[in-house]
């Protein structure tokens, strides 16, 4: 009876098609954050065209609300950029679809969908306990 060994690291094929799905993802979520920056930073300037001075504190409020979900969704991008830069970095040194927790091959369709994990579904769901 021949003995079925576990696979344990990703071909190089399979790879390739990470690297496509976390390269698309990360361009994406840099040119996001581009448009927040860009949107932070006309927000910034403000001109002076105001007339009516309780119009102007209410726009205010609401600009200070406004740029503060905008710097939290660009600290949330910024992370997730550098989950899928050092994604990219496991792919070149070989340890891409890992478990850092098991060592076990983390699936296919969880890397799919999360390109960024370390961890097998099962591995995050007992750290989470």
């Amino acid at each position: 009876m021949a003995v079925v060994e576990e696979k344990t690291r990703y071909s190089e094929e399979e790879l390739r098609e990470f690297e496509v799905i976390i390269t698309n993802k990360l361009e994406a979520t840099r040119n996001e954050l581009n448009f927040i920056k860009e949107t932070l930073s006309r927000k910034n300037d403000n001109g002076t065209d105001y007339t009516s001075s309780s119009t102007k504190l209410l726009e205010d409020g609401a600009d200070v609300s406004e740029k503060e979900q905008l710097s939290q969704s660009a600290g949330r991008l910024q992370k997730f950029a550098q989950q899928l830069e050092a994604a990219l970095i496991r792919i070149k040194n070989g340890t891409y679809g890992i478990c850092k927790d098991t060592g076990k091959l983390i699936p296919k369709e969880r890397l799919r969908a999360v390109p960024h994990t370390q961890q097998t579904i099962e591995a995050k769901l007992r750290a989470s306990n």
